[in-house]
């Protein structure tokens, strides 16, 4: 596999260490995709050739004979490299289709340390080379949504353009992504900017370039296409047009102002532009704007808004273009968020519309569409359980197949939905729309557990950020609901009662819910009920079971330590510092364990006083927790210096030889009569996941070339039941898991 210059020598030293003992590495199946996917694109020459953008999960190529999709990214996102899951553009070759490039990074703010990069692949994603910018680009950033910023001269596929975002313009290159250099003649920033009051820059930064699309009809100049648009995220001038292949530009004259151009097709058959617009950028705000058609050859804009009145009460982002059907094109609401996202198709240029749903006698709707989500059967089951919005949201990718007028696909902010009957829509007006995301795993998981002997089925217990958390009685089929009854959008941790592994203990992290934010389950997670000693305003954190199952001691981050015994009110613990680590010991029922500051803490009458009993040498910060499932005092602690180990209840620890830099720990089942631990660490400089067979006195890298993004965001746990089978919980690439 490819290396990019840039990481040859600390992947190397990784792949040096785990050559022996490297794991193979799959996706726990939640299916669904989980995530927002902002940008989808097809390649206009050859068919079948797609890809989408996520905004942390990566970038994913299509597998049009089962609708399924590929990873590409994995072997980028290292520890340093996490911000390359950040996707802020993609462009497909439309001269070369095994040439696909796109624009990487995470934040433009302080959250991201590492400059952007545009990456480059001549064989469809299999393998990267990478082109450092000089600046940040912001795959999560507002906006992300617009696009596509990236672009291939269908003329001369060495000219790629790629719009930037804080004030760096646009950029070009004349070496198909090699380099790449200011394009000093186009002036243009795009000054919008979210929120001027947002002091940690998030929402305060400039957003930029939007778009850039070629005229494939214009002619070409020494070589290139001559016309060239580009959208940039301003309320006055928004257009620019070049029509001497990128020398001068200029604003084009008579077009709309007082909303944000989104997203920008060419009719290549009409010989016009279709852009739609919103009073926001996105992607979760909109409430007014407009679409427009912009015929090139009499330079004459037409407002073809299918709405207007109380009826307008969004912007537009998605928007389609049926290549093969002259004015044929659908458009998305972005943000109708009740009762449902709305979805407009025109077949005459945007004269009339139609809607994929409208009111029958409210509040009774006609929805002119079937729907499916078998390939991720918890959406259907969990989400719209609580959830009016079957359609979706934040939709800024819609694409109609070039070469398959009845294939369609739609990215929201949960899933890719889709479908292979499209043109039923003008003649019975149905259409069937299923999930479509099988293979894009773009999650960020919180808290993992593998329950011994995995009760009532559950082989694994997730805690996912946005989409609660699952049950996963398979690896390999997704599950068929959320937790739920309670319902959390987002699950912080979990954790299992080592003598009763039946019982599990989930915190959510919305301090505003009415509702406590811990439940419980005596099933292995199957169901669950509300733990009423929880009370509002109280959230987040970690949490941990007492091996009998009777106490829960919770760290949480809004309130501090809390313990509650047989389900009673919380209470403080003010002998444990906020914010601690901690971890119930597995065989004794009274026992806890608590970490802070380099210090560890014991509490020996189930959790309601703690002392501290030991210093982890040097450690300035104690960051988990974890314990031996069968052997009582048997305890284990993952410091900013090392892996530290007590067999004693913590009495006294013995510093474990080689690695530094801690984070997530894990025990499970191994070949030797001592347990197999994991640890996401830093051995020999690299940062990757390692294992020791023997108590920790030597260590394997087991990563291989799989990338985890930074480790410092990931959690871990081990099977112990199956030998050498571990879990890796990622920020944006869901869960894996791995076998020898």
């Amino acid at each position: 596999m490819h290396i990019p210059s840039f990481l040859r020598t600390a992947s190397a030293v990784l792949l040096a260490t785990a050559s022996a003992s490297a794991y193979t590495w799959k996706n726990v199946k939640i299916g669904g995709g989980g995530g927002f996917v902002p940008g989808i694109v097809f390649n206009p020459t050859t068919k079948g050739v797609a890809y989408a953008r996520t905004d942390i999960g990566g970038l994913y190529s299509l597998n049009a004979a089962d609708d399924s999709w590929k990873p590409l990214t994995d072997s980028i996102a290292t520890s340093t490299g996490w911000n390359k899951w950040g996707i802020d553009a993609v462009a497909t070759d439309p001269v070369d289709s095994k040439r696909v490039y796109a624009a990487v990074g995470m934040y433009t703010n302080s959250w991201d340390p590492n400059n952007g990069a545009i990456i480059r692949s001549a064989d469809s994603g299999a393998t990267w080379s990478s082109t450092s910018l000089s600046f940040k680009v912001g795959g999560n950033m507002p906006g992300r949504g617009m696009g596509e910023r990236l672009a291939v001269d269908p003329k001369n596929n060495k000219i790629i353009y790629f719009g930037a975002r804080s004030g760096n313009g646009l950029w070009k290159s004349v070496d198909q992504g090699v380099t790449f250099s200011k394009v000093s003649s186009f002036t243009a920033v795009g000054t919008y900017i979210a929120d001027s009051s947002d002091t940690n820059g998030y929402s305060s930064d400039i957003q930029g370039l939007a778009w850039i699309v070629f005229d494939t009809n214009s002619t070409t100049t020494s070589g290139a296409t001559s016309r060239i648009f580009v959208g940039t995220a301003d309320k006055t001038n928004s257009v620019y047009v070049s029509n001497d292949a990128g020398s001068t530009w200029a604003a084009v004259s008579g077009q709309p102002t007082g909303y944000l151009p989104h997203k920008c097709k060419l009719s290549p058959l009409e010989h016009a532009l279709y852009i739609t617009y919103s009073d926001t950028s996105g992607p979760y705000d909109g409430g007014d704007g407009s679409v427009y058609r912009y015929d090139i050859g009499t330079s004459v804009w037409k407002n073809i808004t299918p709405v207007s009145g109380s009826d307008l009460y969004f912007g537009f982002g998605g928007l389609a273009v049926d290549v093969q059907k002259s004015g044929t094109l659908m458009v998305a609401s972005l943000n109708s968020w009740w009762p449902d996202a709305q979805i407009f198709r025109s077949n005459n240029s945007g004269a009339t519309w139609t809607k994929i749903w409208e009111w029958s006698s409210y509040p009774d709707m006609n929805k002119y569409y079937g729907y499916s989500t078998s390939k991720a059967p918890w959406i259907a089951a969990s989400r719209l359980s609580t959830d009016t919005k079957q359609l979706g949201w934040m939709i800024e990718s819609l694409e109609i197949d070039p070469f398959d007028s009845n294939h369609w696909l739609y990215g929201t902010g949960l899933t890719v939905y889709g479908g292979h009957d499209l043109l039923k829509w003008d003649t019975v007006h149905n259409v069937s729309i299923a999930s479509l995301a099988d293979g894009i795993e773009e999650t960020a998981v919180l808290g993992l557990a593998a329950p011994p002997g995995a009760p009532g089925g559950s082989l694994l217990l997730s805690a996912v950020g946005d989409v609660g958390g699952f049950r996963h009685t398979s690896l390999t089929t997704a599950p068929t609901s959320e937790f739920l009854t309670p319902a959390y959008t987002t699950n912080s941790d979990l954790d299992y009662a080592g003598n009763v592994p039946k019982t599990v203990v989930r915190i959510g992290n919305d301090a505003t819910d009415t509702n406590g934010q811990v439940a419980l389950s005596y099933d292995g997670g199957a169901t669950w009920a509300l733990d009423y000693g929880a009370s509002s305003g109280t959230a987040s954190g970690k949490v941990a079971i007492s091996a009998d199952a009777d106490t829960v001691l919770w760290s949480s981050s809004t309130s501090g330590v809390l313990v509650s015994q047989y389900t009673s009110t919380f209470t403080a613990v003010s002998s444990l510092p906020s914010s601690a680590a901690i971890a119930a010991d597995k065989r004794n029922g009274t026992v806890f364990y608590g970490g802070s500051a380099g210090k560890f803490y014991v509490s020996t009458n189930t959790g309601k006083t703690f002392t501290a009993t030991a210093t982890l040498g040097s450690a300035t910060t104690v960051r988990n927790i974890e314990v031996n499932p069968t052997l009582a005092g048997d305890v284990w602690a993952s410091t900013d210096v090392g892996l530290f180990h007590s067999s004693n209840y913590g009495k006294t620890f013995t510093q474990a030889s080689g690695v530094t830099d801690v984070y997530g720990i894990a025990l499970g089942k191994g070949a030797g009569t001592y347990w197999n631990v994991y640890a996401l660490a830093t051995y020999g400089g690299t940062a990757g996941l390692y294992m020791s067979a023997d108590s920790g006195a030597t260590w394997t890298g087991i990563q291989g070339s799989q990338g985890f993004g930074a480790i410092s965001a990931c959690c871990i746990a081990a099977s112990a039941d199956t030998t050498g089978l571990v879990y890796v919980g990622t920020n944006g690439r869901g869960i894996f898991y791995g076998v020898p």
